[in-house]
């Protein structure tokens, strides 16, 4: 399934991405109980399919059974005259082109980035590889969703962009084993960590420089972990004005997902809706020569394979 947050006619909702269309959950787990004869389908399907993706999320193990019955209940009347609609004659499939992508999960409760953790990554910027994951966080303020601009802050004239793959975290996680690790995970998204490099090496530590208003692109969708099998073999690039700045693969991770989430789960619960970035590979803006910072109308796209394409224009800072 590749969920989406997205706003339609003013109002915020999930749903699940069909082609060019999208399919907005609670209205068709209405319609689908409904079918069944359940009587006032909507205040039911609220209960028990929340229109909100952490709460979504922070009822996994039950909530992805509903999700799947309103995607097959819907999917079963694609035949219908004008498109298959609910009870009250709302409308079960939306077009893409009439709604707004927001980031899958517009707030996390936590957002865990993990540092220098593509060996390529670290050879260009001229640092030993860790023996440890390097953690730091970014702050839930800081998320954008699809096609939001990166706003390049006054204080600022190093501003780097970042290509990684997220992790969805789809249920509690404490002192996990390697080896089970994945079973913890809801899915995956793209992220963008873009970094503020004069505020993040300035400071001497890095959450500031990294927290910037605007700074988490993310999306478009969370694709849930049964349609990305391994996570540890997925193409990863960035190109910022139609040029190719980074291309890698995940399997050039130094931690990898499992490793990851054992790491932090010893110290920290992890919990549903929380999102850890991996790391990025190499070709940063900062290890180029000369660098390349972003500057007012760039455009990055970053594309992961298996798990999506997130566009993000740059603009400056309005003073």
């Amino acid at each position: 399934m590749r969920l989406l947050t997205f706003r339609h006619e003013g109002s915020d909702s999930i749903g699940a991405l069909r082609g060019e269309r999208v399919i907005p959950l609670t209205r068709a787990y209405a319609s689908h109980l409904h079918s069944l004869g359940i009587a006032s389908p909507f205040p039911l399907a609220q209960a028990q399919l929340p229109d909100d993706m952490l709460e979504l999320l922070q009822a996994w193990e039950r909530t992805q059974v509903a999700v799947q019955r309103a995607i097959e209940h819907v999917e079963a009347r694609l035949s219908e005259s004008g498109g298959p609609r609910g009870p009250m004659g709302e409308r079960l499939l939306l077009p893409l082109s009439e709604i707004k992508p927001l980031a899958p999960i517009p707030r996390p409760g936590k957002l865990l980035c993990i540092g220098l953790n593509y060996s390529d990554h670290a050879a260009e910027i001229e640092m030993k590889k860790p023996e440890r994951p390097i953690l730091f966080s970014k702050y839930a303020t800081c998320v954008i969703g699809p096609g939001d601009p990166v706003v390049l802050p006054t204080i600022s004239n190093q501003v780097d962009y970042e290509a990684e793959l997220g992790v969805v975290i789809g249920k509690t996680a404490r002192k996990v084993a390697v080896e089970n690790a994945l079973e913890y995970v809801a899915g995956y998204t793209v992220f963008n960590d873009v970094s503020a490099r004069d505020a993040q090496l300035g400071d001497g530590q890095w959450v500031r420089g990294k927290s910037f208003d605007t700074f988490a692109p993310m999306g478009p969708a969370l694709v849930t972990r049964d349609e990305v099998p391994d996570p540890h073999n997925l193409n990863i690039s960035l190109r910022l004005n139609g040029v190719v700045m980074q291309d890698s693969n995940t399997r050039h991770l130094i931690f990898d997902v499992n490793q990851l989430i054992a790491f932090l789960s010893q110290a920290i619960t992890l919990e549903p809706g929380d999102v850890i970035a991996t790391g990025t590979p190499s070709g940063v803006g900062m290890g180029r020569k000369p660098p390349v910072f972003l500057k007012p109308g760039d455009r990055m796209v970053i594309e992961i394979e298996s798990v999506g394409v997130l566009e993000s224009p740059v603009v400056a800072e309005e003073v």
